[in-house]
């Protein structure tokens, strides 16, 4: 493709554009307003102009004559191949004329010869460096990859606005690739720099990723790290972000190359790059830097020479201050870079502003947890808290043991629906027994507070009739306790405003059924209480993340007592994943309340561990399946023997997980 006078055709031309006169505009005597125009026309039309396939990229940049740079504003285009005559017919192309009206304005234009590549193709290497072996705590400028992808750069610590938690940016192409999904491992050092298949070396999982006209770019949990956010070679945390316009100066931090310095050379820039068998040619939005090795400052980090090279991809460019030092204001994400014999190298970035749009990330962690409690508040159980997904209990067909006006039909709805959410937990409410059918929680035993439960007073949910629940009436002048279902403890955790308000909806009279104080504080203190602690301490638990389902048992002899049928069961299911796989360790729990009346303490309660099905036909539900321990048969085996069935628990040691 060469830069000719002749008008280019409807595959290559924009709707509104066209030859004009051989004028020409002075960059000096550029305005604003008229830049804004140029910026306007290629987010409209540029695309076209990629479905030329020698043509690579349109931005706006400085006009260039004879290798060197003028100051001339032009729309500037890149190309495989530069070619003229009779060449583009040979090619399947097309010319781009000398100039182009934007709004009766003619807007000189360039024509340059320069492809891009994703910068991950890696060239083995026999040294090692800090940038490309284990790091603890992880720092931006590091080697991370997908399993399936070679090796990039970790390029900065974000704040996830969903969950408010540390997370990793980097490329699309550096942790999800052709072959990779949401929840895949993310590795760091990437697997090129160490592909034995340490376990060690996986720091998290691929939350969310984009790859199209708002860049390349990915989001990585962080769960088995401390983090730095620091940027290694540069000593800065990014705080700010901000699009970046011609001239600007910027630095980032590599894999491969180290520090890089470089200057923008073309902003508004669409590139087309071919991700490979699978994906193709997508186009991607951002700027243009070429080398700057200019040095303001003796403090001012030494850059290696190089612009970019494999590995580099995921590296943020930040923007330099006035006086040359790196600034706290970060303007892109490197994804892609470009080489020549006579060395003109560029590199390519999308906009950090348009990556934070499609990703949903604060550089500041207050702003991000302020955000996640506000989304967390009222959301209920999250059946995909776990890696395996677990479901909500459901009713029944069959229950022998189950009180038989407690079927489907009794769920009290609520914006219709049978299922009631809170913050960290759901359940569904009985109509005839006034308690819960079912609490389920999830607990994040790895990001726990210690919140008062001072000042918080026992309450009605204002959503739910007054007369489908249980409220103080049942509890005044008597020593029935008011005893929680989800533990108040194992929903307090996440953002301070998240776990505050996890707080104050656990004492809603819900999630609240009525036990003998001996009896309730004796379960606090025994296994049944320490069920979820003991999990932890037994067993190698992923990310340290349970879900649990808990609930009364509900039977027809249940006592009554002023008005309302006490239970005298209560059960509970605690689900685990270990390797991948999802686990559960079912129990229940039993009172005698024969002397409710007299009101003189408690006689007897004890915990057994059983399996779902033995507690779907106590309680006509069906519970999420799951791999269980082998109580079941050894309570058979135990009640053969005389031992009694099913399997008691009388301390953490006796439980099978």
């Amino acid at each position: 493709m060469a830069q000719e006078s002749d008008t280019p055709d409807s595959s290559a031309a924009a709707p509104n554009s066209g030859p004009t006169s051989d004028s020409s505009s002075d960059s000096r005597a550029v305005s604003t307003p008229r830049l804004e125009r140029i910026r306007a026309w290629i987010r409209r039309y540029g695309r076209h102009y990629l479905d030329d396939p020698n043509v690579t990229s349109v931005g706006v940049g400085y006009k260039e004559k004879d290798g060197s740079r003028t100051d001339q504003l032009s729309l500037q285009f890149t190309v495989r191949t530069k070619a003229a005559g009779a060449q583009l017919e040979q090619m399947d192309t097309t010319a781009i004329p000398e100039t182009l009206e934007i709004d009766s304005d003619p807007v000189v234009t360039d024509v340059v010869e320069r492809a891009f590549v994703p910068a991950y193709r890696v060239i083995p290497e026999a040294e090692r460096s800090e940038r490309k072996t284990r790091r603890d705590p992880l720092e931006p400028g590091v080697s991370i990859s997908h399993p399936d992808v070679s090796a990039g750069t970790l390029g900065v610590i974000v704040h996830d606005r969903t969950t408010g938690r540390p997370a990793v940016l980097s490329n699309w192409h550096v942790l999800h690739g052709p072959t990779g999904t949401i929840g895949d491992p993310a590795l760091q050092p990437g697997s090129h720099d160490d592909n034995s298949g340490d376990p060690r070396n996986e720091f998290g999982r691929l939350l969310r990723s984009h790859l199209g006209a708002a860049g390349d770019a990915a989001l990585a949990s962080i769960e088995s790290r401390r983090v730095d956010p620091a940027i290694m070679g540069l000593a800065v945390v990014p705080e700010e972000i901000a699009d970046p316009d011609l001239g600007d100066r910027v630095v980032k931090s590599g894999r491969t190359t180290g520090v890089s310095h470089g200057v923008v050379s073309r902003i508004e820039t669409i590139v087309s790059l071919d991700y490979g068998e699978g994906v193709g040619e997508t186009s991607i939005g951002g700027f243009e830097i070429e080398p700057d090795e200019r040095r303001d400052n003796e403090d001012d980090p030494a850059g290696t020479g190089m612009l970019s090279d494999g590995g580099d991809s995921g590296a943020v460019w930040m923007l330099k201050a006035g006086n040359g030092h790196t600034s706290r204001v970060m303007a892109g994400l490197h994804f892609a870079g470009a080489d020549s014999l006579s060395g003109d190298e560029r590199a390519i970035a999308c906009l950090a502003s348009s990556v934070r749009g499609v990703l949903d990330f604060s550089l500041d962690g207050s702003v991000a947890q302020e955000t996640a409690a506000e989304a967390a508040v009222g959301s209920g159980f999250d059946e995909d808290f776990l890696a395996v997904p677990v479901a909500v209990p459901t009713f029944a067909s069959t229950a022998s043991q189950a009180d038989e006006e407690l079927g489907a039909d009794d769920a009290v709805e609520v914006d219709g629906s049978t299922v009631v959410p809170y913050t960290h937990f759901s359940l569904t409410m009985s109509r005839a027994r006034r308690f819960a059918r079912w609490v389920a929680w999830n607990v994040d035993g790895d990001d726990m507070r210690r919140l008062s439960r001072d000042g918080i007073d026992f309450r009605l949910d204002e959503r739910l009739p007054a007369d489908v629940q249980a409220g103080e009436d049942l509890y005044a002048t008597n020593d029935l306790d008011r005893g929680h279902i989800a533990r108040r403890a194992d929903l307090l955790w996440g953002p301070r405003a998240e776990a505050e308000r996890a707080n104050e909806d656990s004492f809603h009279f819900t999630n609240i059924v009525p036990q003998m104080n001996t009896f309730n504080q004796a379960g606090r203190s025994g296994v049944w209480g320490e069920l979820e602690d003991a999990l932890f301490d037994a067993v190698d638990v992923a990310s340290l993340r349970i879900s649990v389902v808990a609930g009364p048992v509900f039977k027809a002899a249940d006592r009554e007592y002023r008005g309302f049928r006490i239970p005298r069961e209560f059960f509970k299911v605690v689900y685990y994943v270990v390797d991948d796989e999802l686990r559960a360790a079912a129990f229940v729990l039993t009172q005698d309340l024969d002397d409710l009346e007299i009101v003189d303490g408690l006689k007897d309660f004890s915990t057994y561990q059983v399996t779902l099905a033995e507690l779907t036909e106590k309680t006509g539900l069906e519970f999420a399946e799951a791999v269980e321990a082998e109580v079941g048969a050894e309570a058979r085996a135990e009640a053969r023997a005389g031992a009694g069935s099913p399997r008691r628990v009388g301390s953490a040691s006796d439980i099978r997980w």
